[in-house]
Parts: C-alpha cells; sequence; structure tokens
C-alpha cells in the first residue's frame, strides 16, 4: 500500500494537470520534464525532484505549495502548531503603527539576549518552542524600537522578523515568511546595516529558489553582493558573502547550470578557508563544512547522485553544528542514496534527519519525497520504516 495513496505529489500533479485540460504529453512538452519521468512520478513510482517539481510548477502556472502539499496542514493541527501561525501574522501587520501604549518593553539588552535565544532555538530545531515565542517579542521590540529610533533597536527588530521568516519556512507558509522578510528589509533600512541587507537578499533569494523562479533568485545575489560591498571590511563580511555564493550554487544546480555552479562554490570555499567554521557568525552555519554539505545538495540537483552521496557520506559534521542543519543535510544525503538504490542508508539517514531536528523533519518536502520513494521501491519493509510513515502523518 503507497504510504500517501490520495495525495502524494504524484496524484497533486495529475489533478492539477487534468484541471489544465492537459494530456501528459503536453504537459511534458511545456516543462521539458521527460514523458517517462512525468507518468511515473504521476504513479507514484518515482519521487518528484526540486528541479522536476519547479518545471512543473512554471509549465501549469501554479505554485510549487500546490504541487508538495505545503503546508502539511493536518500534521501542524496534530502538533498543534497551527494555532501559533495567526498570533505571527498579525505580530507582523503593527510594523508601521507606532510603539503601543498597551506595552511596557523591558530593557534592550534583554531583548536582545531573547531574540539570540529564539535565533538558537530554530537551529536546534525547536520550531514549536519559537514559533509559540516570536510573535510577543517582535510584538514588544516593535514598540522598543519606535520609541528608542536607534540603529541597535531597528537591527534588533529586524533579528526577531527573521526568526519569523525562519519559523514560516520551515512549517511551509512561503506567503508569510516573505512578509517577513519584507519586515526585517524594512527594519534594516532604518538600521543601516548593509550586512543584515545583504543577508535580506540572500534570505529572499532562497524564496525564489523553492518557487523554482532562478533567473529572481540570482539577480538577488547579485544584488546582495553589491549591497555588502557597502559593509565594513571583516569575518561578519565574509561569512554573509560566502553565504551568498552558496546559495547561488543551489539556484544554479536548480536551473541545471554545474559551470556556474562550480564558480559559486569555490568563491565560498576560497572565503570558508579564511573564515574557518563560524556557525554562531549571524547563525548561517557557514564554513567548510557548510561548503562540503552544498556540494551535496548541489550535485543531487544536477541529477548526480552516485557524486553526491559519495561526498555526503565524507562529511564529518563538527560538534555544536546547528540541529536543524545536520537534519537537512541527512534529508538530502537520503534523496542521493535513494536515487543510487542504496535504500537501506537512505533509510538510516532519515532516521538521522528525525533524530537530529523531529519537528524540521516531519513537515521536510525533502524527507517526505524520499520516504515515498523508498515507500514505492516496492521491497520488504521493516516496521520501523512503516512506523516512520506513520509518524510522517502518511
Amino acid at each position: 500500500m503507497h504510504a500517501l495513496p490520495h495525495d502524494h505529489t504524484g496524484a497533486r500533479i495529475k489533478r492539477l494537470r487534468q484541471e489544465r485540460h492537459l494530456t501528459q504529453r503536453a504537459l511534458s512538452d511545456l516543462s521539458q520534464v521527460p514523458y517517462s519521468t512525468l507518468t511515473k512520478t504521476e504513479q507514484g513510482v518515482l519521487p518528484a525532484s526540486p528541479h522536476v517539481i519547479a518545471s512543473l510548477a512554471r509549465a501549469m502556472r501554479v505554485e510549487v505549495a500546490s504541487i508538495t502539499g505545503q503546508p502539511y496542514l493536518t500534521e501542524l493541527r496534530a502538533d498543534e502548531l497551527d494555532v501559533l501561525i495567526r498570533p505571527i501574522r498579525e505580530s507582523l501587520d503593527v510594523y508601521d503603527l507606532g510603539a503601543d501604549p498597551d506595552i511596557a518593553p523591558r530593557a534592550q539588552q534583554l531583548l536582545h539576549d531573547d531574540a539570540q535565544e529564539l535565533l538558537v532555538i530554530v537551529r536546534a530545531g525547536d520550531i514549536k518552542r519559537a514559533a509559540g515565542q516570536v510573535a510577543g517579542l517582535i510584538q514588544e521590540v516593535t514598540t522598543a524600537a519606535h520609541t528608542a529610533d536607534t540603529t541597535e533597536s531597528w537591527l534588533l527588530l529586524a533579528s526577531t522578523y527573521r526568526t519569523a521568516y525562519d519559523v514560516a519556512a520551515k512549517l511551509g507558509f512561503g506567503d508569510l515568511a516573505a512578509i517577513a522578510l519584507s519586515r526585517m528589509d524594512w527594519a534594516a533600512q532604518r538600521g543601516s546595516d548593509a550586512v543584515v541587507g545583504g543577508m535580506y537578499r540572500y534570505m529572499r533569494a532562497l524564496t525564489y529558489l523553492r518557487d523554482g523562479q532562478y533567473r529572481t533568485g540570482e539577480r538577488l545575489v547579485t544584488l546582495g553582493l553589491s549591497t555588502l560591498e557597502q559593509a565594513d571590511a571583516g569575518r561578519e563580511r565574509d561569512v554573509v558573502t560566502g553565504q551568498l555564493h552558496l546559495g547561488a550554487a543551489v539556484m544554479a544546480g536548480r536551473a541545471q547550470d554545474k559551470s556556474r555552479a562550480d564558480v559559486h562554490l569555490d568563491q565560498a570555499a576560497e572565503i570558508a578557508s579564511i573564515t574557518g567554521e563560524a556557525a554562531d557568525v549571524h547563525w548561517l552555519s557557514f564554513g567548510p563544512t557548510n561548503v562540503a554539505v552544498h556540494r551535496v545538495s548541489v550535485a543531487a540537483e544536477l541529477d548526480q547522485y552516485e557524486d553526491a552521496a559519495r561526498v555526503g557520506r565524507s562529511i564529518a559534521m563538527p560538534r555544536g553544528w546547528p540541529a536543524s542543519r545536520r537534519s537537512h543535510h541527512h534529508a538530502e544525503l537520503a534523496r542521493a542514496q535513494m536515487w543510487t538504490g542504496d535504500l537501506d542508508a537512505a533509510f538510516a539517514n532519515l532516521l538521522a534527519a528525525r533524530k537530529a531536528a523531529p519537528q524540521q523533519a516531519r513537515h521536510h518536502a525533502t524527507v517526505r519525497e524520499t520516504y515515498s520513494g523508498l515507500e514505492a521501491a516496492k521491497r520488504q519493509l521493516p516496521d520501523s520504516f512503516l512506523s516512520y510513515g506513520s509518524w510522517l502523518g502518511a
């Protein structure tokens, strides 16, 4: 029995195609997705790669989320996360109303400490805790920023908006993530910080990456690099510059442009050789390890799964590396191993992704697609595999 019999990705693709009165051949021609890939994906025999999903979404003029099924509302309700989204939306809506007379903000240092703690909590994979705290902090810091009107207070507000973006993006609320980013840019401009401005453009580029709009994403990367040239030279600027190159590398990989992806990876590697591991600089996890992890992602995007699996197996993540990044890497490695036929190793990495950051893994599109692909491999599945599907909400 298929784990997602009624609403797996292939079924959604078929439904959307039929709503647009397209034959499989017509959609294949429009999207440039091979006919055999499309038919097997619709049947649930073949998991859909991000490149295939983005290509089909563009061809049918729908959002990527319409195909992936994100956000996974049933699971969000089960985890009691859905009720936390509305307060975040409301906190983002009051950005320009000035100080709230009913809020007496605490001292700047206490607010700063709370904002930093939320960034750490997200990277530890505790999305529910972050989602439950960020709305109240945004409202308090909004009043503090309007009252003090200092560089520090505006940049602190930008940090809280960034956490709202992190939460929304990880839970699959793309529209809310976009709003949080626009608020982050609004606050960063008032704080006049070029590094934060570069980070904003990096994160905005990722939203276009997820939507399959690579050209716009690349333009944002270019703009981000230009913005960073206005910042003071130093490790902070280097880290954000390197992270922009990593984002651009994945974008190029998903656009099937290997040469451009390699250029960005090499530039990021050169910067990482200077910065070293810098996981705590703006909590971007930049450094040699993140460059290696992105080489796995890029190889997988280019359908070079053997290379992705080989590089992925050789990565030793440093002690204290953020759980959210470890979980994401295990999910990417599992996808590559599934495509190479190493199904046991793929499932082991799905388990590792869940162990590192269970809340993130449960709502991670790559985890779900890889599970679906393993389940469709027509093999005897252990009880632990089936229970994993139950945990995902299958």
